[in-house]
């Protein structure tokens, strides 16, 4: 029997670092009391839903283990209030081997699962297929889901999901697409591709697409649109780009501006410095982040001037507007970027500025 471990790719260890910051941000904002009421969420899930082996070839740990970790060594542990009733972490794994094997080391690595103080739920089955009735069993809806399904290549998850993960209070969902998702639509499964888009009509249009370099955006455009309909009111759309290796490409779904907020403050954590970059569908050219000069001197990423300047195309707007558009609608860019970006397009003679001091409701426009 083959080993049910394998590499770990240079583009999955970048889409972990992501994950690691996200996690460690995303459980006090749920777990402990906020507002002033003082609540908090009596119960909170995390599903993942491509669980894989907990392991790579190379001892690096899977997704499972580093979350379970992250959790229990959170700094704000103490204040969370964990107990298996209250937070439970969801792992489904589809081959039997590799089941197993996440079993075995998650064991290996933190004792007993039922003597931990949250639940630990480990399940053999398929992500489209099984999800909703593994949250189903463990009680998961009316509370918030994370739903993390990372798959490398088969996306499966059927969009009636989604749907019900977008109408569960204070919900998410991060879907991944592999290096090699978009290239092998030769063979690809349209019945399936209508339950994961929502239709025929959804998808049809990016697999017509033949440019190579253009499919990724086409594809990933259109899960986008999919998360839309399917109800999160806020999407992230990117691609991580790894120093080495192939890019892999990333959809996040929310129903709250804290949830874009909280995913760019992960992602702005992540080092960067040895090249690893997010990008942008809209943006196709200029340096990508990550570059070691942009670390070393002033400059503003190429990618982000484009971005305002798409924007400004459509039409004049405030600085104020600008910052909303770039959180919300941007990879990667938060609303704090928009005055740097306009400073020196201004500098640039790019765009025209009303006199005086710079504030909220400055009127934007191109140059003509």
């Amino acid at each position: 029997m083959s080993s049910p471990l394998w590499q770990l790719e240079p583009a999955t260890a970048a889409k972990h670092l992501l994950y690691q910051h996200y996690f460690d941000a995303w459980w006090p904002i749920l777990l402990q009391p906020n507002g002033r009421n003082g609540r908090s969420w009596p119960k909170v899930t995390l599903l993942d839903a491509f669980a894989g082996p907990g392991r790579y070839e190379g001892g690096e740990d899977g997704s499972p283990v580093f979350a379970l970790r992250r959790l229990l060594e959170h700094t704000a542990v103490s204040r969370m209030g964990l107990s298996p009733g209250r937070v439970q972490l969801v792992f489904i794994e589809r081959q039997r081997n590799r089941y197993e094997h996440l079993l075995a080391e998650l064991t290996r690595q933190f004792g007993p699962l039922d003597q931990l103080p949250v639940r630990v739920v480990v399940r053999h089955g398929e992500a489209g297929p099984d999800s909703e009735r593994i949250l189903t069993e463990v009680g998961a809806w009316g509370n918030p889901i994370l739903g993390v399904f990372d798959s490398w290549g088969s996306v499966n998850v059927p969009l009636e999901l989604m749907h019900r993960i977008a109408g569960n209070p204070a919900s998410e969902v991060i879907t991944t697409f592999g290096p090699n998702w978009f290239s092998r639509r030769e063979d690809l499964n349209a019945d399936l591709l209508d339950v994961v888009f929502g239709g025929r009509g959804h998808w049809e249009s990016a697999a017509r697409e033949e440019r190579s370099e253009e499919k990724w955006r086409a594809w990933l455009a259109s899960y986008r649109e999919a998360l839309q309909r399917a109800g999160f009111g806020y999407r992230l759309q990117f691609q991580v780009v790894p120093r080495t290796g192939k890019p892999l490409y990333l959809v996040f779904g929310t129903g709250h501006k804290k949830g874009v907020e909280v995913m760019k403050a992960a992602m702005w954590k992540v080092d960067r410095s040895s090249g690893l970059s997010f990008k942008d569908p809209r943006c196709r050219g200029g340096v990508p982040m990550g570059q070691q000069s942009f670390f070393e001197s002033d400059a503003i990423d190429p990618e982000l001037l484009a971005l305002v300047e798409q924007r400004l195309k459509n039409g004049g707007t405030t600085l104020e507007q600008l910052g909303q558009w770039l959180l919300l609608e941007t990879s990667q860019w938060r609303a704090s970027d928009a005055a740097k970006a306009l400073k020196e397009l201004k500098d640039n003679g790019r765009i025209v500025l009303p006199p005086g001091r710079l504030n909220r409701s400055s009127p934007v426009s191109l140059r003509q």
